[in-house]
């Protein structure tokens, strides 16, 4: 039988010894093997990575809010604006403006001769021929006068008639050395003087017959009687206006009726004689008086800077007065392409008149730009922009007072279904707070 200490040397050595029954368990612990430093580096390395991914996690998130909210702020600070292109005009364009209506003839009539009223035969309204008497004026001073005259005139041919005779008979007696020929000269001056002085009072009885002649007063032409301003026993004083002179009668020629219009200076090339024109009046509703321009004063009015143009109407019916107020309809031919705004688009500023449109640029998005312009017709509601504008420029509609030239804005569309001046993609957040958050 083998000895104890010879069947332990028989155990295989590479065989643990059995554990002390004394030994705790902490002791065996001590004897395990520690871990490498690789292996310690490579997990605090997992450790850096894990707490940086987290980082990563939570503030990316806050720094996109934080931009989209500055964005949004420099977004919302952009003034909102409206824009619509202008409309172009059409080729020829009606152009209403006041008119003042005259008879194509007014004529005052006074008197040529001095007396008083004896009879009227017209009164006012009252249509006349030319060369119908109007009225009688009795002048008792010049029918004396005339008188006078016509019996100068007989003493002046008498005395001519006797001062001939005598130069003849002297004259045949100086033939025959009879008498002198100073007294024979002096009879033949005398001669010639007296039918100076016949003629000068034929002359004078020739005025007063034509003044005796104006005591009847005849109409100059065709027309109305409008006034009448004298009656019988007025005391008629020859003359017009500041010579003391009074108006007796008025006419007026009303088969043609004459307009005068103010046309303002920037429509006045396409205001030509030939130019169509139309009367409009309140007292004949739907009806219009068919005219045309016949001639221009081919200057502008200084003061109103206006171009005076006469009308002439057809009045055959007399519907048509002389004085009324007319609105004149005149069919222009647009000389030059216009464009039509709203009034609400124009500013005015101490630099003139400005439109604003807006100009996309690829690094600055939209800015707006201050525009002068020049203006036609303007009815109070749109107006007519004859330069300064191109069809495809986008105007701002209703600009702000505080709008500068160079200025970033953001275009309204009013078919976005949301605020306006927001885009749809912000419509679209789901109710996402600036933070980012839910």
């Amino acid at each position: 039988m083998p000895e104890p200490n010879q069947r332990q040397t028989n155990r295989n050595p590479n065989e643990r010894p059995p554990a002390h029954p004394g030994q705790d368990h902490g002791e065996s612990n001590h004897d395990a093997p520690p871990l490498s430093g690789r292996k310690a580096i490579l997990a605090l390395a997992g450790i850096v990575l894990l707490a940086v991914i987290l980082a990563i996690v939570g503030i990316i998130p806050r720094l996109r809010a934080e931009k989209n909210l500055q964005n949004r702020t420099s977004d919302l600070a952009l003034a909102n604006v409206l824009v619509d292109k202008p409309t172009v005009g059409e080729p020829s364009q009606e152009l209403v403006l006041p008119g003042n209506m005259f008879a194509y003839v007014d004529s005052p009539i006074y008197a040529r001769t001095d007396g008083y009223l004896e009879h009227w035969y017209f009164d006012i309204g009252a249509r006349v021929k030319k060369g119908e008497l109007l009225a009688t004026i009795a002048s008792p001073e010049v029918d004396q006068q005339l008188s006078q005259a016509r019996a100068d005139l007989a003493t002046a041919e008498a005395n001519a008639g006797y001062a001939k005779q005598q130069a003849s008979r002297y004259t045949d007696l100086l033939a025959s050395n009879a008498v002198a020929k100073q007294d024979t000269e002096n009879f033949v001056t005398q001669a010639a003087s007296t039918t100076t002085q016949v003629k000068s009072a034929q002359a004078n009885v020739q005025r007063l017959e034509e003044l005796t002649g104006f005591e009847k007063v005849y109409a100059p032409f065709d027309g109305i009687l409008t006034a009448r301003d004298v009656d019988v026993g007025t005391l008629i004083n020859a003359g017009a206006g500041t010579t003391g002179g009074h108006e007796m009668f008025h006419m007026d020629d009303e088969h043609i009726m004459r307009v005068y219009v103010n046309v303002p200076q920037v429509d006045s090339p396409s205001c030509t004689p030939g130019t169509p024109a139309d009367l409009v009046l309140q007292e004949y509703p739907g009806r219009r008086f068919h005219g045309k321009v016949v001639r221009t004063a081919r200057a502008i009015d200084p003061t109103s800077r206006t171009l005076l143009v006469e009308v002439d109407v057809p009045n055959g019916d007399g519907a048509l007065v002389p004085g009324a107020y007319t609105e004149v309809h005149f069919q222009l031919k647009v000389v030059r392409q216009s464009l039509i705004l709203p009034v609400s688009t124009l500013l005015f500023r101490q630099e003139g008149l400005r439109v604003v449109t807006v100009v996309h640029d690829d690094k600055n998005g939209d800015i707006a730009k201050l525009v002068p312009v020049t203006i036609g017709q303007d009815d109070g509601r749109v107006v007519q922009i004859i330069s300064g504008l191109q069809p495809s420029d986008e105007v701002v509609q209703n600009p702000p007072d505080s709008i500068v030239d160079g200025e970033k804005v953001r275009i309204v569309r009013p078919n976005n279904g949301g605020v306006p001046g927001e885009h749809p993609e912000e419509n679209n957040q789901g109710g996402q707070g600036p933070e980012g958050g839910e």
